[in-house]
């Protein structure tokens, strides 16, 4: 199989070696201090003990790579409107699109059937960029488990987890979810076909839009914010809020948020991939994670006013990060 993995980040970098060492014919598209180490000596994957070297094609010009069976958008929500419209030249008859993306995709309401079948969500895709250049039938949707970090240019440490769940966007099985499952399986993960995606966002997005925020603001990692009495409050407040928006829009919610909050402590002392972004300096997820359940909220008329008061305080992280083009970490003495 030949895939392309646009945005060889912490994710991405982890599923590239992994499909490069089960025999995919793997290019990834990077850029800066990541890219070039890459080139000069391949993307290495660090699990434990085991350290795995990809010599992939690695460029930042997606033009250079041709046609693909399987394009993987590793990229963060904010970032692939900036892309889309380069993605053509990735695609052949038959090429699949897996979007890995936190929050709520901009696909939500494609292929939905209810009520708001078709609607465009403005905070994930900003003007209908995405849906207008990206043809919604090469999409398949992955809730995305796994964690990991990169911890030098070309370099991604494992953290945990191994499960990709995989669906159509209209939640049917077809023989391409089929083909994609097993290449993931070949490549050491977990690729279960799931039945109701948007189920699985949801119970996804819950720790995201509650964790990731908490985390990146007072820069604590999942142990640490979900031990702390207060913050834990604030997650479970944030995760109610929720909860009564996705009932709103037919959604079951499966797991207990206690049961939920558990999880994320259980993964023990792991930095966020927004507090990883606060002390890069990179854009931060805010719309896809928070901002988009505040949409939906307004869409359903549910009041959200933890959400709202979260939101405002990481768009204003954001924007200062984004004016000092620097990043913000907490040193140890």
């Amino acid at each position: 199989m030949k895939i392309c993995v646009v945005g060889a980040g912490a994710i991405g970098g982890l599923m590239a070696v992994r499909l490069h060492a089960a025999g995919a014919e793997v290019s990834v598209v990077a850029r800066g201090p990541h890219l070039a180490a890459i080139q000069a000596g391949g993307l290495t994957l660090i699990e434990g003990s085991r350290v795995t070297n990809a010599r992939v094609k690695a460029t930042s010009d997606i033009a250079e790579l041709g046609p693909q069976d399987l394009v993987i958008l590793g990229l963060k929500a904010h970032q692939v409107s900036s892309v889309v419209d380069k993605l053509e030249g990735l695609y052949g008859p038959e090429t699949m699109v897996l979007t890995a993306q936190n929050g709520i995709p901009w696909w939500y309401f494609f292929k939905h059937g209810g009520p708001w079948d078709g609607r465009r969500l403005e905070s994930v895709d900003p003007g209908g960029q995405i849906a207008a250049r990206l043809p919604i039938d090469r999409v398949i949707a992955t809730v995305v488990y796994p964690a990991a970090e990169i911890i030098s240019p070309g370099v991604v440490q494992f953290v945990e987890g191994v499960r990709f769940s995989l669906a159509e966007i209209d939640n049917s099985r077809t023989p391409r979810l089929e083909q994609l499952s097993k290449a993931l399986s070949h490549a050491g993960f977990r690729a279960p076909i799931v039945t109701d995606v948007r189920a699985e966002i949801w119970t996804k997005l819950w720790g995201n839009m509650s964790f990731n925020p908490i985390s990146a603001l007072t820069h604590s990692t999942l142990e640490g914010l979900c031990r702390f009495p207060l913050t834990r409050a604030l997650v479970g407040d944030l995760m109610r809020e929720a909860q009564t928006v996705g009932e709103k829009l037919g959604v079951r919610f499966r797991v207990p948020i206690e049961k939920r909050i558990a999880g994320g402590e259980a993964v023990g002392a792991h930095k966020t991939s927004m507090l990883q972004d606060v002390e890069a300096g990179r854009a931060l997820e805010a719309d896809a994670l928070l901002g988009s359940v505040i949409e939906l909220a307004r869409l359903v008329e549910v009041p959200t006013p933890h959400l709202d008061s979260v939101y405002a305080l990481v768009k204003l992280l954001d924007h200062e990060l984004q004016t000092a083009r620097s990043g913000l970490k907490i040193a140890n003495a």
